[in-house]
């Protein structure tokens, strides 16, 4: 036979358990919000330069080797 001090304890400790999960899924959703928001921002700076970027392409072939650092 159970003890009602047994079930009011798992009571409480569930509830202590339900506060925690709370929390941390406002904490995960602040989370989400604010990577989204910087999506967000990353794909309009995207755009932007694809807008600045000349029509028909850079100009010419690229040689990696103009674009090191001078010290190597």
């Amino acid at each position: 036979m159970k003890h009602p001090h047994d079930t009011d304890h798992r009571l409480t400790e569930l509830e202590i358990k339900a506060s925690f999960a709370e929390d941390l899924l406002d904490q995960l959703n602040q989370t989400i919000f604010r990577q989204q928001q910087q999506l967000d921002l990353l794909l309009r700076e995207v755009a932007e330069l694809r807008r600045q970027q000349p029509e028909d392409g850079p100009v010419g072939q690229r040689n990696l080797r103009d674009e090191l650092p001078p010290h190597y």
